[in-house]
């Protein structure tokens, strides 16, 4: 510490910081200017858990791209402008202070790296040592921190900045600057007279006025950047893991469905046997044994009923199953297609992350749509937004583009109906079972429903109920000034003193669409 501040200060002495360069997660460079002198200096303070270091920058840093965080913005804020005072080693520790006059704020800063392994960490300090900010700040709810904002700087226990600066060892001590490891195992340890002289041996002739920067830099350096790939990979990776599993669970669904699909002649025999057998069905029966004509030789098919349902009834659901199932047999081999081809596509990517470059195979996989860009994270001092107060009901988008509303329990059905509906809008509810109060909002005074809308409304009164995945059923249909709240009714029993019943008749396609308009509840609630 006290060579590489030694070699730091030299160069540095006097200089104006120009510009203070972040590289999120955990470093910055400081880009020096001399009065009088051409060109710039570069000093890098690295609190990188994997290799944190201190050292004059001799090769090219690419910019970060994206927003910083407020340590780095405040770093910039209060340092840019300000002139090096020194850069000292404090005794004992593996801690570098580099300390500012003339800021942009009018006082003093010290900017404290402490290279601690994965325990590195900047701070910045102000008038009397206060700790401003700091890069990694404690864990939340530690006791006894070390590092808290607006107290003292300490250093650790065995280290302490009032003991003064560390001295630069003398040039025949081989523990502290001796090269005898970098001059290869075989090599005699005895240390050379001047042990600067090992290290200009090993440094390019032009970087001379730095050795052990750069020798701090290519050593480190490499390993901060091998650490930051690894990382990255295994981001990449997991990445392309999740969305691997989730594309092969939809290939295993889709295959499953095509099983399904496969089995509509059954289904549409089954139609056909019941349709020569209707007159003996009845009302409540759960199955029927019938004479099996697709089979011959005098074999029988049982058939199971809905006991609920009529016998006409019956013999619908049958067909309308059939010809789901042969609608959904031509559309999921193509979808089954277009899966397998995903997943093929992303155990490529997945082969190929272990060779390439994890940013170019990030950027593939994005430009292919095969993932969704990485989230930019958003600076930390951000006020998170209030969540948004809770409503007693999901919102739904109609034909027209009008809102359905549609309780979420017994509870938030008395609030849906009487707190947040107008007495012009349409109330529904299944007939004659428990479900969901759904309200279709009219807009306009006087304005009658549009009939598609009245039929999207219907169908989420139905899906919000026990007859989910019914084929038919029955819903009443009354203005919301017409539902009235009986004294001590229980949670979601009301009376309605008008209205009629929508016979129903379900269609999956129209079912769907309303789903996928789910949204989060928007408008003023205070109607």
């Amino acid at each position: 510490m006290a060579a590489l501040a030694r070699e730091i200060q030299t160069l540095a002495r006097g200089a104006r910081l120009k510009e203070l360069v972040a590289l999120p997660p955990a470093d910055v460079v400081l880009v020096l200017e001399q009065d009088g002198e051409r060109g710039v200096r570069r000093v890098r303070l690295s609190a990188d858990p994997e290799a944190p270091r201190l050292h004059a920058q001799h090769e090219r840093t690419e910019r970060h791209d994206g927003p910083l965080g407020p340590f780095f913005r405040r770093l910039a804020a209060e340092l840019v402008g300000a002139t090096f005072v020194e850069c000292t080693p404090v005794a004992g520790d593996r801690i570098a202070l580099v300390e500012w006059r003339d800021t942009p704020v009018g006082e003093r800063r010290a900017l404290v790296l402490e290279l601690f392994g994965r325990h590195a960490n900047l701070v910045l300090l102000g008038r009397g040592d206060l700790v401003l900010d700091l890069l990694v700040p404690p864990p939340e709810g530690k006791r006894d921190a070390r590092l808290v904002v607006g107290k003292a700087w300490s250093a650790p226990a065995k280290a302490s900045r009032s003991g003064g600066r560390a001295a630069t060892p003398p040039s025949g001590d081989p523990a502290k600057v001796g090269s005898p490891t970098l001059a290869g195992p075989d090599a005699a340890p005895t240390a050379p007279a001047d042990p600067w002289l090992a290290l200009r041996a090993l440094a390019p002739a032009r970087e001379t006025a730095a050795p052990l920067s750069w020798l701090v830099e290519a050593a480190l350096g490499a390993q901060a950047r091998e650490a930051r790939t690894a990382r990255e990979t295994k981001r990449v990776a997991e990445r392309l893991a999740r969305k691997l599993e989730r594309a092969r669970s939809l290939v295993r669904g889709l295959e499953q469905r095509l099983g399904a699909s496969r089995d509509f002649e059954r289904v549409r025999e089954e139609g056909e046997l019941l349709k020569a057998h209707l007159h003996e069905l009845a009302r409540g029966m759960t199955s029927i044994e019938v004479d099996d004509f697709f089979a011959g030789d005098g074999a029988k098919r049982r058939i199971a009923l809905e006991a609920k349902l009529s016998p006409h009834e019956n013999l619908e659901r049958f067909f309308d199953r059939a010809k789901k199932l042969e609608r959904a047999l031509q559309a999921v081999d193509a979808e089954l297609a277009l899966a397998r081809g995903k997943v093929a596509a992303l155990e490529a990517l997945e082969a190929r992350l272990a060779d390439a470059d994890p940013a170019s195979v990030e950027a593939d996989a994005v430009e292919r749509g095969l993932l969704e860009p990485a989230q930019t994270a958003v600076p930390a001092d951000r006020k998170p937004k209030a969540p948004a107060p809770r409503v007693p009901y999901k919102s739904f988008q109609g034909a027209r583009g009008s809102e359905i509303r549609v309780g979420r329990n017994a509870k938030d059905n008395d609030a849906l109906t009487f707190k947040h509906a107008r007495g012009n809008d349409l109330w529904l509810h299944t007939a004659d079972t428990p479900g969901s109060h759904v309200v279709l909002r009219i807009d306009e005074r006087g304005k009658e429903p549009d009939p598609d809308e009245l039929v999207d409304a219907a169908h989420l009164a139905v899906h919000f109920s026990p007859l989910r995945g019914a084929g038919r059923a029955r819903v009443h249909v009354a203005r919301q000034k017409e539902v009235h709240k009986p004294r001590g009714a229980k949670a979601g029993l009301v009376t309605l003193s008008g209205g009629k019943i929508l016979e129903l008749r379900l269609q999956p396609e129209r079912l769907q669409r309303l789903l996928g308009s789910h949204r989060p509840p928007g408008g003023s609630e205070s109607e």
